[in-house]
């Protein structure tokens, strides 16, 4: 079980990914969706070290 799904309504939601874009795009869009799910998390850890930073040196 994946974020609340199960198996069922992941082969769903491939299924009609791969209807939608094409079996060529796919690799595409999973390659651009792991980037951008990195810089995000880049992003988080970043503004989560800028606001303990300034709490740490008061202390």
């Amino acid at each position: 079980m994946i974020g609340g799904l199960g198996l069922t309504e992941l082969i769903v939601i491939f299924g009609i990914a791969l209807l939608v874009f094409g079996a060529a795009r796919i690799p595409e869009i999973a390659r651009s969706l792991g980037k951008s799910i990195k810089e995000f998390k880049k992003a988080g850890q970043e503004i989560s070290g800028e606001i303990k930073e300034p709490t740490n040196d008061k202390g």
